[in-house]
């Protein structure tokens, strides 16, 4: 049977250079890059190249940091926390501004602020889908409002927020700007030379690095609380035994990502835009968001008339990996949390199935899929029209 990856936005296969890199860092140079004999310090090095690799990636200026996290989600939790004891601790202003369409690794922190008395508001999206500058605009507080996180691009529909914009409407009026760039890094290019925020978190394992190994972007002069204390790593930012063949790993894959950008936004385009056409060829099947908006990879296509969970164990019996939504809140199968914010569905009617491809991605993968989709949402349609419920 066929097998088709297209769960690119919940995790990515590891590039064989990346793998390649990382393996001697396992069993040959393994010390401890703390020690001072020559089995931690001969590490260094490449912990050095790894570090550059990250540094360019994002257009980073010497000044700022760059600090290596477990994922994406460690790292918002470190920020939004660390704003919350720094405005705690010095009786400074305590409100929060996010949106309605976060990852879970923003939104959850944000409702636990809320539970501590925090003022957090919660700003909605427009009609395409994406946090109009003008609402953010206007929910900011010169005198209360201490940060605002936004994702660069939604993990969902791909649709990509002007966060150049959010930049600078935060530094006029004086609040610290978080960007959650997980979707972004690696797709589209993220230079934060010219989108002035003042923190970046990405995750490697969406870039095709490994898993387990994140970072932590912090403009100069932008206050970090640890979230983790115990030693002097990082700068004393981050406690903890840097795990120096990730680090290395996703220093490559953050190179050899952005090599690819240009691929990303031509070929992985055009095939994603050719299982796009396919979908909207199905009778009731919508995508969210303008393609010119999204990142190239990434479609959210509401179903009418398929029962999500169904579907997606039927795509699956067919080697097709595809996605309800964000893989870390996929277990409930619940609705989407774009679909509730655009209020798209809300008679339950709809499915939304989200297909994220990658530069791994091959045409005669895209070519099943197609054949995978309308073979099932036929099938599910039929069952559903005569009440059967045995399809499981």
């Amino acid at each position: 049977m066929e097998r088709v990856y297209l769960d690119n936005n919940a995790t990515t296969m590891v590039d064989p250079l990346v793998t390649e890199a990382m393996q001697p860092f396992f069993t040959q140079m393994y010390g401890n890059p703390n020690s001072l004999h020559s089995f931690g310090t001969e590490v260094h090095p490449y912990m050095g190249i790894a570090l550059d690799r990250l540094y360019a990636g994002i257009n980073a200026s010497d000044e700022d940091d760059i600090i290596i996290t477990s994922c994406a989600s460690e790292g918002n939790n470190n920020v939004i926390k660390s704003v919350y004891f720094d405005c705690f601790m010095n009786h400074r202003k305590m409100q929060m501004i996010t949106s309605a369409i976060e990852h879970p690794s923003v939104s959850q922190v944000y409702l636990f602020l809320e539970k501590l008395g925090v003022d957090v508001k919660w700003l909605p999206v427009n009609s395409q889908g994406i946090i109009d500058p003008e609402e953010l605009k206007a929910a900011i507080d010169p005198d209360r409002t201490a940060l605002v996180s936004i994702m660069w691009a939604n993990n969902e529909t791909g649709l990509i927020n002007p966060v150049k914009e959010y930049a600078e409407i935060c530094h006029e009026n004086g609040v610290k700007l978080h960007i959650d760039g997980v979707q972004a890094v690696g797709k589209i290019p993220v230079d934060m030379q010219d989108v002035r925020a003042d923190y970046l978190t990405f995750s490697a394992h969406k870039f095709h690095g490994p898993k387990g190994v994140g970072g932590l972007y912090v403009r100069k002069n932008a206050n970090l609380i640890p979230l983790l204390h115990g030693g002097e790593q990082m700068g004393g930012l981050r406690a903890g035994t840097v795990d120096t063949p990730y680090m290395i790993g996703m220093g490559l894959a953050m190179e050899l990502a952005v090599k690819n950008i240009e691929y990303e936004n031509k070929e992985v385009r055009r095939l994603r835009n050719k299982l796009e056409d396919a979908l909207l060829d199905i009778d009731d099947v919508e995508v969210i968001g303008e393609r010119s908006l999204r990142t190239p990879n990434t479609i959210l296509a509401s179903f009418r008339g398929v029962e999500g969970e169904a579907f997606l164990w039927d795509l699956n019996q067919k080697g097709v990996a595809a996605s309800t939504g964000s893989a870390c809140s996929s277990e409930s199968l619940e609705s989407n949390p774009t679909f509730v914010a655009m209020d798209i569905g809300s008679d339950l009617s709809h499915t939304g199935m989200r297909f994220s491809l990658s530069r791994y991605t091959t045409e005669d993968e895209i070519d099943y899929a197609i054949d995978a989709v309308k073979t099932s949402v036929k099938r599910l349609r039929e069952i559903s029209s005569t009440g059967d419920k045995g399809y499981i």
